[in-house]
Parts: structure tokens; C-alpha cells; sequence
């Protein structure tokens, strides 16, 4: 069995014997207005985390993180901004070292870069990075109401999708976390409840469907 990385997510490493197996792309696909980057802020206690911010500066991102309750490292955070993002973000991946975290929040603004063979490139040595590093790479995807047209190519090389999907029922919010995907394992068949207040836990309250 590959060597296996942990989330810092008890409840998913556990669904995933031990962790996502090194050298894996996840996407972690999930609605703008959602609770979904405590799933990032987790991450960064596990190991070194290298963060690429493509829509915050790197001031807010480290502010939020410094201010979330959940367990967190102190992650490098870069701001990738300016017109050429897909080459800025490839220069900061390819000094990624041995078993790191690499974050991409969010992919979208690379998604949208044409031509989009530029983007399939970029994803190629990242996927050749992370593999030879033996890191774990997590690439925020925005499920909301302007899908880049590349998100199939995205999920076709991630190796692992995390699918959030949250709703409003009566007077709660309902977060519920499908994984689809998990290539080189055995994927969950179950949707896991989860509770996002402060940390991600398992929604005790509730069967899991």
C-alpha cells in the first residue's frame, strides 16, 4: 500500500485508512459560500504547506488562519497575481520539497487561463512534482455559479475528489462530504454529515446516509 499522508481530519482518515496516499492531487470541490477552507486550515498542521492564494492577498489568507479555532501550522502563504498566474504559480510548485502540502486556492483563476493547453501542461508538472516529492497537493475548486470550462480536465487528473455539498434545511445548515473518487484505493461509499462551526467533525446528531 502506498505510503499514506494524513488530512488532519480524523473523521476522513479514518474513511480512508490512514490518509490519502503521497503523491496525490485532491480536489476539494465546494460552493463559494460554504465552510470549506477549514478543510485547508486543518491541512496546514499536518506538514509543511506551501499555499498559492489566486484571489486573497496573502495578508487575509494569514489573518484567517491566525484567527480560525481550528488546529493549524504556519503555512507560507503567496499571493499569485499579475498576468502570466499559470507561470508564477509553476515556479513557486517546482520548489516544493519532500513530503510537503501544496495548496491551490482557488484553481479557478488558472482554469480560466487560455490557451488551455497551457493549463494541462501546468497540471502535468505539477502531477510529476508531487509524485516525485511524495506530497499531497489541494486544489480548492469553486462549485458555484461560474464553472471554468476546464473543470472536467481538473478532476480527470485528480487523483481524489472531495465533493461538499451544503444546504439550508429549515432552521440548520447541512454540510455533507462525498468522495467520489480515489484513485489507488478503495472509495467511500457513504456521504459523511459533517459539522464546519469551528473545526470539521462528524455530525454526531445525524445518521450517516
Amino acid at each position: 500500500m502506498a505510503n499514506r499522508l494524513r488530512t488532519g481530519i480524523d473523521v476522513l482518515d479514518r474513511k480512508l485508512d490512514g490518509g490519502i496516499p503521497a503523491g496525490s492531487i485532491v480536489v476539494l470541490s465546494a460552493q463559494p459560500a460554504s465552510q470549506a477552507e477549514l478543510f485547508l486550515y486543518e491541512l496546514t498542521a499536518t506538514r509543511g504547506t506551501l499555499w498559492l492564494s489566486l484571489d486573497r492577498t496573502a495578508e487575509s489568507v494569514i489573518a484567517s488562519i491566525e484567527q480560525t479555532p481550528a488546529n493549524t501550522g504556519d503555512p507560507t502563504v503567496r499571493h499569485i497575481s499579475g498576468e502570466a498566474p499559470l507561470d508564477n504559480a509553476g515556479k513557486l510548485v517546482s520548489a516544493l520539497p519532500e513530503t510537503s502540502n501544496l495548496i491551490v486556492d482557488p484553481l479557478d483563476v488558472l482554469e480560466a487561463q487560455e490557451p488551455h493547453s497551457r493549463f494541462r501542461a501546468f497540471m502535468n508538472d505539477l502531477q510529476n512534482h508531487i509524485v516525485n516529492t511524495g506530497s499531497l497537493a489541494i486544489v480548492h475548486c469553486l462549485d458555484g455559479r461560474d464553472v471554468p470550462p476546464l473543470r472536467d480536465t481538473t478532476e480527470h487528473f485528480a487523483d481524489v475528489v472531495f465533493q461538499l455539498n451544503t444546504t439550508t434545511a429549515g432552521d440548520e445548515v447541512e454540510n455533507r462530504l462525498a468522495i467520489p473518487k480515489f484513485r489507488g484505493g478503495r472509495a467511500p461509499t457513504d456521504i459523511i454529515k459533517l459539522n464546519l462551526v469551528e473545526e470539521v467533525s462528524i455530525d454526531t446528531s445525524r445518521d450517516i446516509a
